[in-house]
């Protein structure tokens, strides 16, 4: 029997249901065993346990993009593992395998350096970055997958090894994208870049000025610089009081912008949008690093949802259009929706090569509706018929970060990797896990299996 130091827990046990629950309430996980790691030692013996007794190990940091339940099987929760440290003369920092980029940041932005992050301070560090990593600073610099530099992993024959571009580079290789398929990280290191404030925020505009602004949007964003990250919000927010009361009950378009360059010429690339009409809120200025996370304001607690994703090389006039027809202020639609700007510096190769995928993709648009007692089948109906409505300008890739449980079946979750990229992943996995031990996830099958 498989000792641990840090907690277990079994069905019926106090503690169990805590331990078990992720960000997406919508996704209940009943393990058969849930090991509470606190540090590499957990993560051997449970990887262990798990391969003596024929189970699948999941991963859990916090239930960010979990894809589908751990019925039955091992759940190994990562929380615990949270060190951070950070080396400012070489820039980089090495993370344990649970922290969140609100753990990260204090420790970065007093050296004037920033980690490539994403929207959410909440999300955990590892499987947003092994995933690709899509933040404010992805124009700029890319992918955050592209600034790892070593991978503290537990591979299905419980070995800790140290995953670096020289020690084994094919693993090396297929972690960055690859996600979890391949074992169980305990430690990642990568680079910081040198930013230390942004030309920041968000403008928010009624409804009657959504068709405007979208479409000023997707003009505008041909003209601006790799330093201008920005996206829009759609979104009907519902009458509760938990909501601002600005924004209660109301309809809203709301473009979010974090730009690198100056805040007077960022002032002068945005006023094209301030100009389009009369805005209920101008947040945008100088900011620190430090207040990243108030651009997206990114919801913190967890609550049950549905949501899909989806890459387009095109955001032209028609698409606006369709997009407005299915999530506008007269559509009715349940959803709240996102688009995303990519290119820049997303698609260009990497100093090393990784497995992610989509990087000809020059938008991602993500849509997400809150799941209550009966509204099921119109969840599913909206985004069916979002994705059929913006076929004409999708790309048959997808966003590995963005893939939700509708798109995790392996006939659509191949799709987040080149086709080749993924042939050599299936290769990669059936030399680390070959009994595919690592499967609760977007899964990558060992080559030779089904």
């Amino acid at each position: 029997m498989s000792t641990f130091d840090g907690p277990v827990f079994r069905p019926g046990d106090d503690g169990y249901d805590a331990e078990r629950s992720g960000f997406n309430l919508a996704l209940e996980h009943h393990p058969e065993l849930i090991v509470g790691a606190t540090g590499p030692d957990d993560v051997i013996a449970a990887v262990n346990y798990a391969a003596e007794r024929g189970l699948a190990v999941a991963v859990q940091t916090t239930g960010h993009g979990q894809p589908m339940p751990a019925d039955g099987q091992v759940m190994i929760t990562m929380h615990r593992v949270d060190d951070v440290q950070v080396d400012p003369a070489t820039r980089t920092a090495r993370v344990g395998g649970g922290a969140r980029w609100q753990q990260v940041l204090p420790q970065t932005v007093p050296h004037g350096l920033a980690p490539l992050n994403g929207s959410s301070p909440t999300v955990g560090v590892v499987g947003y970055t092994l995933g690709g990593g899509i933040g404010p600073l992805g124009r700029a610099f890319g992918f955050a997958a592209d600034r790892v530099r070593r991978i503290d992993l537990v591979t299905a024959d419980g070995q800790l090894r140290q995953v670096t571009a020289d020690s084994e580079p094919d693993l090396f290789w297929a972690l960055r994208g690859g996600k979890g398929n391949f074992g169980v990280v305990v430690g990642l290191e990568f680079e910081l870049v040198p930013v230390s404030r942004l030309y920041g925020g968000g403008l928010l505009f009624a409804a009657d000025a959504a068709r405007d602004v979208l479409h000023a949007y997707s003009e505008w964003t041909q003209t601006v610089p790799d330093e201008m990250c920005s996206s829009v919000l759609l979104a009907q927010f519902p009458p509760l009081p938990q909501i601002p009361e600005l924004l209660r009950g109301r309809y809203v378009a709301g473009v979010r912008l974090a730009y690198t360059g100056s805040a007077d010429e960022g002032e002068r690339l945005v006023k094209p949008l301030r100009d389009v009409a009369p805005s209920l809120l101008d947040t945008l200025g100088e900011l620190p690093y430090a207040d990243v996370a108030s651009i997206y304001n990114d919801p913190t607690e967890p609550a049950a949802t549905s949501d899909s994703s989806m890459g387009l090389h095109t955001v032209d006039a028609d698409a606006v259009e369709a997009i407005l027809a299915q999530v506008g202020p007269d559509s009715g639609s349940p959803l709240l929706a996102e688009l995303r700007q990519l290119g820049g510096a997303y698609a260009q190769p990497p100093a090393i090569a990784s497995a992610v995928g989509g990087r000809d993709i020059a938008w991602v648009l993500f849509a997400v509706g809150l799941l209550r007692p009966g509204n099921e089948n119109a969840l599913r109906e909206a985004h069916d018929a979002l994705e059929e409505a913006m076929r004409p300008w999708a790309t048959e890739a997808k966003v590995q970060n963005f893939i939700g449980p509708r798109d995790a079946a392996p006939e659509r979750a191949k799709l987040a990797f080149a086709p080749a990229d993924f042939t050599r992943l299936t290769q990669v996995k059936a030399t680390y896990d070959p009994g595919n031990m690592f499967r609760i996830n977007i899964n990558v099958p060992p080559a030779g299996t089904r």
